[in-house]
């Protein structure tokens, strides 16, 4: 179990590096940031489905908004793919964790 758990922490950090990596490099406009802004909501819904929305996802999303109203749309499509990414990596736990504690040893 403590393999499979530290193998899912792995490739969830894996993930999150790569996305943060990705939106960096991207410029983005307005209608960029509507795109990844809207992707990462649709991710933070799906997440609320299965009752595990991560506070940081929300946090993210303010960030993007924040810096769209400021007319900052590189770095609001950045926090908006980043919350896109938190919000897929609470999937992946509540899909990954809904039958692994079954899994647990009992002592």
């Amino acid at each position: 179990m403590k393999n499979v758990m530290r193998a899912s922490i792995i490739s969830l950090s894996s993930a999150l590096l790569i996305a943060s990596a990705i939106s960096t490099l991207a410029a983005g406009s307005e209608a960029d940031f509507k795109a990844a802004y809207s992707a990462a909501e649709a991710a933070n819904k799906e997440a609320g489905a299965l009752r595990n929305q991560w506070t940081v996802t929300a946090a993210a999303l303010a960030d993007a908004k924040k810096a769209a109203d400021a007319g900052n749309f590189d770095e609001a499509v950045a926090s908006s793919k980043e919350a896109e990414a938190l919000a897929k990596a609470s999937i992946f736990q509540a899909t990954s964790e809904k039958e692994a504690w079954k899994a647990l040893e009992i002592r």
